[in-house]
């Protein structure tokens, strides 16, 4: 059996995760930078990589059963990415390899969400609705790339929810607690915001916030939010599926694990007859089992890099990966 180790350090998480090369998960550990208030400082971010590093491997290891003897590739994150948090795992991953003499590739974050998704749903040929903190992307597989069919323009719905939370003063990440806060809302309106196949979260933000200042229910506001940003999603999504002529949604990234958005996606699936998958909560959002396994795809199909050589890359896309696997 050949096993991999993952590195993921490229925004808030740092993770190390053993996987073998059939895609069976061995250990997935992780360790987020959080605050209870404001948001993400990014010399902090570094520091908490810094702290955690060599604890999150070794839990990785220890939980996997393994030894560096049954080590057969290290796979890191390299992009995109917070570039002080994406020098952290490249540089613990370049020395790892070194220091044992293993392989090493260095992989997109971004992809490695999208083929993670379809290990975790069993679907094959999908549009995958990609929703993190800086991401918010409709993307389908069209020749040899990943298609980027519609966009934020402006702010990723992940982002614009934590930045709302710090309004509501809720720390960060600030997403998982608008959800509750939305359970208990009513309706406001707020902008619909979509331009051809891009959606924009800006103008939704700004008015949340005024309404905020001027007395607006917390509750209401979240509710409000959440309702109209995932019904945006679910229009371009849906054309998406007609556009591509594809019958199978995946929906990926941190925001995946918002159960309302997941209930108002499969509903827009059912109505037209296609399959939808959400990838699991713990590997919904980062981690690094997805970057182990996006290894294994491209050094199972002929990819490595010099350890030596390695660098990150902080604003490659999805949309620049050649698909060779």
């Amino acid at each position: 059996m050949k096993i991999c180790l993952g590195i993921e350090s490229t925004a808030h998480t740092f993770g190390a995760a053993i996987v073998d090369f059939d895609g069976n998960i061995l250990s997935n550990a992780r360790d987020m930078y959080t605050t209870s208030s404001g948001g993400l400082v990014l010399t902090d971010v570094a520091r908490h990589h810094e702290a955690v590093k060599e604890e999150i491997l070794e839990k990785a290891m220890k939980d996997a059963k393994v030894t560096w003897n049954d080590i057969d590739l290290i796979s890191v994150a390299s992009s995109p990415g917070l570039s002080l948090a994406l020098i952290v795992g490249v540089k613990f991953a370049k020395k790892l390899a070194i220091m044992h003499n293993k392989p090493l590739i260095g992989v997109n974050h971004c992809v490695a969400h999208l083929t993670i998704g379809n290990l975790m749903t069993k679907l094959k040929d999908a549009v995958y609705l990609y929703v993190s903190g800086p991401n918010t992307q409709v993307v389908a597989k069209m020749g040899n790339r990943f298609r980027v069919f519609g966009e934020t323009v402006d702010i990723g719905l992940g982002n614009a929810l934590d930045k709302f939370g710090r309004v509501l003063s809720l720390g960060f990440p600030g997403g998982p607690k608008i959800e509750q806060l939305a359970k208990k809302g009513k309706y406001v309106e707020l902008p619909y915001s979509i331009k051809g196949m891009d959606v924009s979260f800006a103008g939704l933000l700004t008015k949340a916030e005024r309404l905020f200042k001027q007395g607006a229910k917390a509750e209401d506001l979240c509710y409000s939010i959440q309702e109209t940003a995932f019904a945006m999603l679910a229009e371009v999504s849906e054309r998406a599926l007609a556009h591509c002529e594809k019958n199978e949604l995946i929906l990926i990234g941190g925001v995946a694990a918002n159960k309302r958005l997941c209930k108002m996606l499969e509903k827009m699936c059912r109505q037209r007859n296609a399959r939808f998958g959400a990838c699991p909560l713990q590997y919904a959002g980062d981690q690094g089992v997805m970057i182990a396994w996006q290894g294994i795809l491209e050094f199972k199909a002929g990819r490595q890099d010099n350890p030596k050589t390695l660098d990150m890359d902080p604003f490659k896309r999805t949309d620049d990966i050649d698909i060779i696997w």
